[in-house]
Formats: structure tokens, C-alpha cells, sequence
């Protein structure tokens, strides 16, 4: 690493910039070595299937710590808030040893109790105060009524299964956020929450392994260098072409897609119903010119929604799957302001799960389609500004085909913060990570720095536009003092103004010069955890050099970072601690002073207040 870092600053001294032809002469000379390690990682990458995730099991699955059949009944879930008046239609779900009798058992939370209707089952039922409504609130099926009086209290309880003599089991809860089911991911007994033997999880959200597959083709990007490939791969589908975004307001855009519905392509439009700061003024204009263009489009999002906000930027055309950083809109795609990565994998498997999960946001409760949404929705003028469409900048980095070995679709909240945390807990040579802003409680910043401590060389490359400077000044203090008084190999700098792009809006990482990371989740815990995010792993050395070479660029160019020495590091962090408000923050047990995002807590998609520039 520290070989390609010293030739690319000899490159950029000189000013011979030759990081495409080298990139292409890198795949050629490289590729039997290429397929050996392709061979290799398919057997070593870890396998990756519904018992491994963070989320829980689906109706009617198990998970590794439930897998057997109890001896007894037990209560395997809870949906104690919904959103209907007076919580109408909660319920419990009951796991069931074959031919149980019911007639003798109670479910009572000590105030209320109820019977159990007179019946003989086997396997998972739920029980309701009013079936007839959760009918409509689950799939698990059957629904048996119960009999008395039971209330699940959305501020918490405890609820106990008794038969005439014992309680058979029993389960506790603090709180129950609004339209999240609890699901039983332990042994029996215990408290009702993320902390011991089950889990929160937002009803009729998905809950996907990591997928993992081969490509066959596939072609990398940045932005605002490479705008024409998107389009392109809108222009070239054949049969179906889902886009889903949080934002679409490029006419352009649409008028792509609108051709492809003309030519036959079955197309798909998902966006967010309720952006930061409001719905752009320029989505209603792309609405009408979708809608009236015959493309069936949906918004997601309201009071009960699975997701705190739909986020991804992706669309998949044939069997082609297309992962960015960047919104359907000038400055995103359109290549008129954003530093964004983005990636076009030809892999038939790959699409096919990431349509499966477009399909599954698509079709769910919390949609409305385009045109009542137009009708009923009130659009902002006070959104992003855009930059002018005459501002131009150099292609310094082609689209470039490159040999991808394999590649792993993630999926937030399902499965993506897991599995980045044990990608960067892999890492042995070298991160790089590229981000607008990092939330400083955000797990995948303490896995960088625990493989900071390990002696892994990390640089962190942030923004520096006027919504963010402030709070990524306070972090690269907090970090570049962590890192002079444990001598790590850590070092944080804020990109400074440049003429290749107008700000930072992408969201990457390369591990070890052999894997990168591209897709829409921003380093900050609302992203991985509650936001609907996609994004891809990419394996192999060619694309992880893709990236890097960026990187490196980006980062040799008019960035800058704070003096390492403990006097100086202490005063800029106090001084930007008096811009931002002081609050305290731990990085792996170590307690600094730094500056948080409040629009992080607020909104969680990128940390920008609503007045931004460019929001996400």
C-alpha cells in the first residue's frame, strides 16, 4: 500500500495522471491470478443463510437459538403497538409442541387476564382480543380469539402463560416501539428486548441473509465523471427495469424511463414519501412525467412505515443491478456536483435477489402509488439547491470494466451492519473510508478504529461543506488526538475545495486493496439500523484498485487534516466544540469531546439540515 500511495503522489506532482491505463494494465496482467483467488474466496467467504442475521426469523421460521420444538407453549412474539385506535388487534404469538390443548391456560400481565380458547393445535398461532382486525395486521396464521380482557401496554410489561397450577413462561418488555413486532430469539424466560432473548423488528419488514454470487461482467464509476453509465443502463433494458431511490428528480431520468415503458420494459419507480425538509418541488414535475408515461410508481413511508426512511439508490435492469451513493437527480447521477462510487454488476442471481427485495418494498402497506401521492402532497421549493447545469468538471476517472470475483448484496436494517463490522474486523493492511460525516457512535467507526489499535493503516476521508464542516472538524480532532496518544496508524482529513467535483456525498470503503464497498448507508446508527439501505461488497483486486485510486486522488488533492501534536489537536477540538455544542463520545471505551449531529438523531439519512445545499 504504501507503494501505489507514494507512485500516485508522484503522479500527481508531475501531473500525469494515468490512473485508467493503469488500472486496465493491472485486470489484464492479473487475471489467472484473478480466477485462483476467485476460486478460493468461494470456498472461504462465510456462508451466509437466515440463522446468521441480526434480525429476527420471519413467520414460522426459527433461528439457531430456537430451532427445536419446546416441551411447552411458549410466547415467540409480541405485537403490542400497532398502529390502530386504542392498539385494536394486538396480539401474542404462541410456539406450540404438537396437539397442545389450550383450554387450560391464561396469558395475564398481573392487571388483566385472558383464557385461551378450547382448542388443540400445533406449531405457531397467534392469539387476539380482536381477530377480525389482526387479521389484517399479520400473515401468521391461524388467529384464535381470546377469552376475559388482556391489554399489552405500549409503555411496557410483563406477561406470563400460566396453567391452572404454574406459570409456564413469560416474557418482559420496556417499551414497544410503534408498529415493530417482538420476536423470541432465546431460550425461554428472560426480558423482551434487543438485550437478551429477543429482538424489535418493524412488522412486514424484510429480514435477508447476505447474498453472495459470482459476476459475470461488471463496469465501475464515479461521479460526477461517469454520469452517462446510469442512463445507459436505464437506456439498454430489455424486460424490467425497477429503480428505486430516495429522491428522483431528474427529468432526464425520467424521460429514460418513460422510453423504456414505451418500448415494452416493464418499469418501476420507488422513492420516499417524505424526504428531509420536504418533498423538492421537482419530484412533482417527475411524477406527472412518469405517471402520465405509463410507469408504475409507488412512494413508501408515513406513521407505520417499515423503514425510518427509504434510502437506497439502485435500480436493477435485466439481469443487471446497478448500486450507487448518489439520488436520481442532477447532482447525484447527473453528474453536476457529487463525488459519488457506483458500480453495474451483470449477475443474474444478484439481480434476482435485489428485485426480490424492490418487489417486497414495492408491494407493502406503507406505499401509495404515484399519482394519489401527487395529488396530496404539498411540495417544498425550500429544498436542495442544485448546482448550475453549466457547471462542468474533468472526467479525471473513467467508467472502466473490471474483473469482479465475487460480490455480496447487503441489506440495511436486515443484515448490512453486521457484516461490514466483520469486514473491517478482517482487515490486516489498510482502510479507506469516505464519507460525508461519521456519526461518532456509529459501530462501524469502532471497528476502524480497533483495527487502527491492531495496526491496520486507516485514512478517513470526510466532507467540508458548510452542513457538515463543523461536526467533521470536531470528529478528525477527537480521532487524530485518539490516534497521537496510542500512536495509531490513523489519520482523518476533510476534503478542501477543489475543481474535480463540489462535495463529498459518497458512501465507500476498500479493505486491504482486495475488497470496496459501495452503496447509500451513511456511518451513522438510524442508516444501519432503521433506514432501508442497499449496498454491495465487492471482492477482487482490480475493483478494490478502482476505488483506491479515487481515493487516493481525492485525498492527495486540496484536503486537509488537523496537526497531530496534543496542544494544537486539544485547542481546534475545544474550538470546534464551542461551534457545535459540547457533548461526549466514547471510541472503543475512550471518552473524547467532539461535535454530534443533531439533524443524525432527527433524520439519519445524511447529516444535513434541511437548508442544505444537497441533502442526501
Amino acid at each position: 500500500m504504501d507503494t501505489r500511495r507514494a507512485a500516485l503522489a508522484a503522479v500527481v506532482i508531475c501531473g500525469l495522471v494515468a490512473g485508467t491505463a493503469l488500472l486496465a494494465g493491472f485486470a489484464v496482467a492479473n487475471e489467472p491470478a484473478a480466477a485462483d483467488r476467485a476460486a478460493a474466496r468461494a470456498t472461504t467467504l462465510p456462508a451466509t443463510n437466515a440463522t446468521d442475521l441480526a434480525c429476527p426469523p420471519r413467520a414460522g421460521e426459527t433461528n439457531s437459538s430456537s430451532t427445536e420444538t419446546p416441551d411447552e407453549p411458549r410466547i415467540a412474539g409480541l405485537y403490542p403497538n400497532p398502529t390502530t385506535d386504542e392498539n385494536v388487534g394486538e396480539f401474542v404469538v404462541l410456539e406450540t409442541p404438537s396437539d397442545t390443548r389450550l383450554g387450560n391456560l391464561t396469558l395475564t400481565d398481573g392487571h388483566t387476564t385472558a383464557r385461551l380458547p378450547n382448542e388443540t393445535v400445533t406449531g405457531r398461532i397467534v392469539l387476539s382480543m380482536a381477530p377480525n382486525v389482526t387479521e389484517t395486521l399479520t400473515d401468521d396464521r391461524p388467529v384464535f380469539e381470546l377469552e376475559g380482557r388482556l391489554r399489552l401496554a405500549a409503555d411496557g410489561d410483563d406477561l406470563r402463560l400460566r396453567n391452572a397450577t404454574a406459570t409456564v413462561d413469560s416474557v418482559s418488555y420496556d417499551r414497544a416501539p410503534t408498529a415493530e413486532k417482538w420476536y423470541r430469539t432465546g431460550p425461554v424466560g428472560g426480558k423482551a428486548d434487543r438485550r437478551s432473548d429477543g429482538q424489535w423488528w418493524p412488522r412486514d419488514a424484510t429480514c435477508l441473509p447476505v447474498s453472495t454470487a459470482a459476476v459475470d461482467d461488471a463496469t465501475a464509476f464515479v461521479l460526477p465523471d461517469g454520469p452517462g453509465v446510469p442512463r445507459e443502463t436505464i437506456r439498454n433494458a430489455d424486460d424490467r427495469l425497477l429503480l428505486a431511490g430516495y429522491t428522483v428528480t431528474s427529468e432526464a431520468i425520467a424521460a429514460d424511463l418513460v422510453d423504456a415503458a414505451d418500448r415494452g420494459v416493464e418499469v418501476a419507480v420507488l422513492l420516499e414519501a417524505s424526504p428531509v425538509g420536504g418533498t423538492p418541488a421537482a419530484t412533482e414535475g417527475v411524477l406527472e412525467t412518469l405517471v402520465d408515461g405509463g410507469v408504475d410508481v409507488r412512494v413508501i413511508g408515513g406513521e407505520d412505515s417499515r423503514y425510518r426512511y427509504h434510502h437506497p439508490k439502485y435500480a436493477v435492469a435485466d439481469d443487471r443491478l446497478l448500486v450507487t451513493t448518489e439520488n436520481w437527480k442532477p447532482s447525484g447521477v447527473g453528474g453536476e456536483s457529487n463525488r459519488g462510487w457506483g458500480i453495474r454488476l451483470e449477475s443474474a442471481s444478484l439481480a434476482a435477489d435485489l428485485a426480490t427485495v424492490f418487489r417486497a418494498d414495492f408491494a407493502g402497506r406503507d406505499t401509495t402509488a404515484g399519482a394519489a401521492y401527487r395529488r396530496n402532497t404539498t411540495f417544498t421549493d425550500d429544498g436542495p439547491v442544485y448546482s448550475s447545469p453549466t457547471t462542468e468538471y474533468p472526467t479525471n476517472h473513467e467508467p472502466t470494466p473490471v474483473p469482479v470475483e465475487s460480490a455480496e448484496l447487503l441489506l440495511a436494517p436486515d443484515n448490512a451492519d453486521a457484516r461490514l463490522n466483520d469486514l473491517l474486523a478482517s482487515a490486516d493492511d489498510e482502510i479507506l473510508v469516505l464519507q460525508p460525516s461519521i456519526a461518532d457512535d456509529v459501530s462501524l467507526l469502532a471497528s476502524t478504529l480497533e483495527a487502527a489499535r491492531r495496526g491496520v493503516d486507516v485514512r478517513i476521508l470526510v466532507g467540508s461543506a458548510r452542513y457538515n464542516a463543523a461536526e467533521n472538524e470536531a470528529l478528525a480532532a477527537d480521532l487524530e488526538r485518539i490516534a497521537d496518544r496510542e500512536n495509531l496508524p490513523l489519520e482523518v482529513r476533510l476534503v478542501g475545495d477543489t475543481d474535480r467535483f463540489e462535495k463529498i456525498h459518497a458512501k465507500g470503503i476498500v479493505i486491504d486493496g482486495e475488497t470496496a464497498v459501495v452503496g447509500s448507508a451513511n456511518w451513522n446508527s438510524n442508516s444501519l439500523e432503521n433506514n432501508r439501505e442497499v449496498l454491495v461488497a465487492l471482492h477482487g483486486e482490480a475493483v478494490a484498485d478502482y476505488y483506491a485510486t479515487v481515493f487516493e486522488s481525492d485525498w492527495a488533492g486540496d484536503s486537509w487534516s488537523f496537526p497531530i501534536g496534543a496542544g494544537v489537536a486539544v485547542a481546534v477540538a475545544l474550538a470546534v466544540a464551542a461551534v457545535v455544542g459540547r457533548r461526549y463520545v466514547r471510541f472503543g471505551g475512550e471518552s473524547a469531546v467532539g461535535g454530534e449531529s443533531a439533524v443524525e438523531n432527527e433524520s439519519a439519512v445524511d447529516p444535513v439540515t434541511p437548508d442544505a445545499n444537497d441533502e442526501d
